[in-house]
């Protein structure tokens, strides 16, 4: 019990941490990365259009990942769900 009550805590903090950090809604300050890849997302990528630039180059690791944890809950459902043969 203790350990669940000091995990609701921690977690609790962080949540709140992430409320007061967060910019405020409809804020459109632009960060230096978003310039950054403004002005060098053709250059660095040879792409034309600037979100395929930054979905596959900029951010493929991240695009990867999240491609990894679709196949695994897929998986993961099919193994769940799959039907045994009588035999």
């Amino acid at each position: 019990m203790k350990i669940k009550a000091i995990a609701f805590i921690v977690f609790a903090f962080f949540i709140l941490l992430a409320a007061v950090r967060m910019h405020p809604f409809g804020d459109i300050s632009h960060s230096t990365m978003d310039d950054y890849m403004i002005e060098n997302g053709q250059n660095d990528t040879a792409a034309n259009n600037i979100v395929t630039s930054v979905v596959f180059d900029y951010r493929g690791y991240d695009t990867l990942g999240e491609a990894t944890v679709l196949f695994t809950a897929i998986a993961g459902v099919l193994v769940v769900l799959r039907r045994e043969k009588n035999e």
